[in-house]
């Protein structure tokens, strides 16, 4: 049942992971009232800018300047306040590193959120988005751990963790656990996918995904109103009092 105090933090890879993934879901979130916190880990400079790099005259930093302000123009078309860039290195991110996870960890600490939305296990083709489920995993178990000392933070419950849909999903073995109807917000996903000219080829796929998704969610729910939607993993089972 949806609780506008559930906090809702995202992780994404890259400058746009977010969006193509998890967009239409951000966007209801925030409509409906929640706090969501979106963190970018990268912008993507070296292994999701080719399309930028084709053109004459690039350099890293304005590769970077042109991901950022695409990120932060899609930020605000899902009506995202709080978003932060981290600006670690990509392919290959290196993040078992204990700062960075003590950095993440205490972000989950002192934001509290009841979600966590990142990548899921498995992405056979893109292994910056594995080592980032595994961060956000090992940060989230120092975040819950009463031993591990963070000073000017407190030791959170466990959090729920929610993976993102692959961009292959058949070859990566993906089998959605549960399906979120984004219809009142696919157009504030729209408009957000199309300030990504750097990775234009990939609006339309998510077009589709997000269409293939909700006849998934029509056909297995009964509610012919579900239209477009989004897929996700669980890294946990639901537990409750009853079957939901």
């Amino acid at each position: 049942m949806f609780d506008k105090n559930q906090n809702v933090l995202v992780v994404s890879g890259h400058a746009a992971d977010y969006v193509w993934r998890a967009g239409g879901t951000i966007a209801k979130y925030i409509k409906a009232g929640a706090r969501v916190k979106v963190i970018v880990l990268s912008l993507g400079v070296r292994g999701e800018s080719n399309d930028l790099w084709n053109l004459p005259g690039q350099s890293v930093e304005s590769v970077a300047a042109t991901r950022k302000a695409e990120s932060q123009a899609a930020a605000a078309c899902l009506r995202v306040t709080d978003l932060e860039f981290w600006d670690y290195d990509d392919y290959y991110m290196e993040l078992d590193d204990k700062a960075k996870i003590d950095r993440l960890a205490t972000v989950i600490r002192t934001f509290d959120p009841y979600h966590i939305i990142t990548h899921g296990e498995l992405d056979l083709v893109n292994p910056d988005h594995d080592a980032v489920h595994n961060f956000v995993f090992k940060a989230s178990v120092l975040a819950i751990s009463n031993g591990v000392r963070i000073e000017g933070t407190k030791t959170t419950k466990q959090t729920r963790i929610f993976g993102f849909e692959p961009h292959q999903p058949e070859i990566c073995n993906f089998k959605p656990e549960v399906i979120i109807d984004i219809s009142d917000s696919i157009e504030q996903k729209k408009a957000a996918m199309n300030c990504f000219k750097a990775q234009a080829h990939l609006i339309e796929y998510y077009g589709v995904r997000a269409f293939v998704r909700g006849n998934h969610a029509r056909r297995l729910s009964g509610n012919t109103t579900y239209k477009y939607a989004e897929a996700f993993t669980r890294r946990f089972p639901y537990v409750g009092s009853w079957l939901c």
